[in-house]
């Protein structure tokens, strides 16, 4: 196993930050950091620090997400968006294969152009986001055939993680061990201050990046200061999985009656797996060209609650959003440990915010384990 990187950091004040973006160019990287995009914070493309957006907070609660000021300047004083490392990975759309007659009328196959995205830095990434990384490298990679696409990404992605100095009320990263705290999977690590940031590095990858930032020494007061800011975020969330190993709990309750009561509010929309950074559901699609004799083959992001995704000859095996709501849940908590040696939640609350009914993940699995609303 990989060792876990020690953390030995330096202060980088915050006048001195652009060096830190100017390190990761030289260095031939495409740089993508937080930005505002449709009143949201997504990752997009910078060459500087002034194209950050400081001072930013959200207010986080089931079903609702706001931007708001303030005036202490931070760049990272967010928690997280809608989007993960995921779209940058696996998009949400992408050509698999072409299909062609010749003059003899025989069929042809064609693979898409080559995927070259070139090396890629991403500033500002949550510890949850790399959790959540290491999950999708397990499934795309991990097998006998990698993803060729997810592969070509994957190669050459470096990743500037940040600690989270705070929570949203719907974040949950500490109970599933995905947080606030970077621990390992990154490049380059930083934790904010007031006064600038603390830089260290997780990789050799990371730290031929740090070796380009003239650091100042870091000072006892700095490093205490971002260690508080770690174990406030830790200490102040108040939703809780109650276990990291919920299988037995949930696949014992495949009768329980609040299925059937988070079914009646389930608007079965996906808006729930299209924000988690796990999930990964897709469909194919073949795509003829009339008149030429083409077709593409395209895979598209799919979700456990389309009535498509569990079609079983010409009907859906699921057919409500009681039994959808269920088959997510049960296979996200629970079967996903069989599969790949863990829950497949890291406790970001992106399902909780975006889900326009304000289902409550946490408060679900909690009734179900409570015993609460059963027959």
């Amino acid at each position: 196993m990989t060792p876990k990187p020690q953390r030995n950091p330096g202060f980088l004040p915050r006048s001195r930050a652009q060096v830190l973006v100017d390190a990761l160019v030289d260095a031939g990287y495409r740089v993508l950091g937080p930005v505002i995009r449709d009143a949201v914070v997504r990752f997009g493309e910078i060459e500087s620090v002034d194209q950050l957006a400081p001072g930013l907070r959200e207010s986080q609660a089931p079903g609702r997400y706001r931007l708001e000021q303030v005036d202490d300047g931070r760049w990272f004083g967010w928690t997280v968006g809608p989007q993960g490392l995921k779209p940058l990975l696996f998009p949400p759309r992408e050509l698999l294969w072409r299909s062609s007659t010749d003059g003899a009328g025989r069929l042809r196959f064609d693979p898409p152009d080559a995927v070259e995205p070139g090396p890629v830095a991403v500033l500002g990434v949550r510890p949850c986001d790399i959790a959540a990384l290491a999950l999708l490298d397990a499934h795309f990679l991990g097998g006998p055939e990698p993803d060729p696409g997810y592969a070509a990404r994957r190669h050459g992605l470096f990743l500037v993680g940040t600690d989270c100095a705070r929570s949203a009320p719907t974040c949950f990263c500490a109970s599933t061990g995905d947080g606030p705290m970077l621990t390992e999977g990154y490049d380059v690590g930083l934790a904010e201050l007031d006064e600038g940031l603390l830089v260290w590095s997780g990789t050799d990858a990371g730290r031929a990046i740090v070796d380009r930032v003239a650091l100042q020494p870091a000072l006892p007061h700095q490093l205490a200061e971002a260690a508080e800011a770690g174990n406030r975020a830790a200490a102040v969330q108040r939703r809780r999985v109650p276990s990291r190993h919920l299988a037995r709990v949930l696949f014992a309750e495949l009768d329980h009656a609040r299925w059937r009561q988070v079914g009646a509010r389930c608007l079965a929309c996906g808006n729930c797996t299209a924000v988690c950074p796990t999930c990964f559901c897709h469909a194919v699609r073949t795509e003829p060209r009339l008149g030429d004799g083409t077709a593409e083959q395209v895979r598209e992001w799919d979700s456990c609650f389309s009535a498509d995704h569990s079609l079983l000859h010409g009907r859906p095996l699921r057919g409500d959003a009681a039994t959808r709501y269920r088959q997510w849940l049960t296979h996200k908590l629970g079967g996903w440990h069989a599969q790949y040696g863990r829950s497949g939640c890291v406790g970001c609350g992106r399902c909780i915010t975006w889900c326009p009914a304000g289902i409550d993940l946490v408060a679900e699995v909690a009734a179900m384990v409570a015993g609460d609303g059963d027959d």
